[in-house]
């Protein structure tokens, strides 16, 4: 069972380098420089940067904003109990 949670983190992981990619691609489309030597330190920057812009045009938060945070705090849930499964 925890080898089938660590695989389901694994792929939430995917997910979640796939919105991330997809948010530096809009914030570069909207003339932010993006520091790719940096990406993994600087993505929560950027996720908030994402968040802000889309906010203030659309008024809510864009799509792959909710897609990077689902996917992170499932894929830390999901190692979280995959961990403990395999303590007992």
């Amino acid at each position: 069972m925890s080898v089938l949670l660590f695989g389901l983190a694994i792929l939430s992981v995917i997910w979640g380098v796939i919105s991330s990619i997809a948010i530096a691609n809009y914030l570069s489309q909207c003339g932010i420089k993006i520091n790719f030597l940096l990406f993994g330190i600087m993505i929560i920057k950027y996720v908030h940067q994402y968040s802000k812009i889309t906010t203030q045009e659309n008024g809510k938060p864009g799509p792959w904003y909710y897609s990077y945070i689902i996917s992170m705090n499932a894929a830390l849930v999901l190692a979280i109990i995959g961990i403990i499964l395999k303590s007992i």
